[in-house]
């Protein structure tokens, strides 16, 4: 038994016993990808708030978004094996996860902003700087291992989610170099220009997805 679905739109024999195993490793990538952010965004938010980093609270906050895209994920993942719901879940995922970068992209340009304006000075972060560090390596892997499943399934919705998970990897570059310099050299303006970085990434995924548009092909 097997379906025509591709990621491309073409066909291609995928039979029930490999959609499932698809669905079983993509279930799988989400309870990690949860569990970490989850760790992720308590320790962010935590070292953000403590050293006055509009960067980390940002990337924390970021976190708390790629919970909720992966659990959306997860109900897309639940729901592909019943055609009959597959379609409808899938439109809907991909604009909770839209939305969802959206909301980022405000809180994150009005809060660096202020920041900017106000010049608060945050304090340097050395557990801020050791997270973003971890966060740069381990999201790729992720992202790249969850996008295979979404291409595999042929969902623009899982690809969304792979997205979101690449781009938390970004974040935590752009993070890193903020708080690191702020760190080193005392530029306390790096960390909300850092911030404000994110800002055009962030947006331009989330309007893709809220139109229901692909999301970045080469984000991995």
């Amino acid at each position: 038994m097997s379906e025509t679905i591709s990621p491309s739109g073409g066909e291609t024999g995928l039979t029930v016993a490999h959609r499932r195993s698809l669905v079983r490793r993509g279930l799988h990538l989400n309870y990690l990808t949860i569990g970490y952010n989850t760790i992720e965004a308590m320790v962010s938010l935590a070292a953000g708030w403590l050293a006055g980093s509009v960067a980390l609270v940002g990337f924390g906050i970021d976190s708390l978004i790629e919970v909720t895209a992966s659990v959306a994920a997860q109900w897309r993942l639940h729901a592909d094996l019943d055609a009959s719901r597959r379609a409808g879940v899938e439109r809907v995922t991909v604009r909770i996860i839209g939305w969802s970068f959206l909301a980022l992209a405000a809180y994150v340009f009005i809060d660096a902003a202020k920041s900017l304006w106000l010049r608060e000075r945050p304090d340097s972060s050395i557990v801020g700087i050791v997270l973003l560090a971890l966060s740069a390596i381990v999201m790729p892997v992720l992202a790249r291992a969850k996008r295979r499943v979404a291409r595999g399934l042929a969902s623009r919705a899982l690809e969304a989610d792979a997205a979101q998970t690449s781009l938390c990897a970004y974040l935590s570059v752009i993070a890193l170099a903020g708080v690191a310099l702020n760190a080193v050299s005392g530029w306390w303006w790096a960390d909300p220009v850092a911030a404000l970085a994110m800002v055009p990434i962030i947006a331009r995924e989330g309007i893709q997805n809220v139109r229901g548009e692909a999301g970045c092909d080469d984000c991995c």
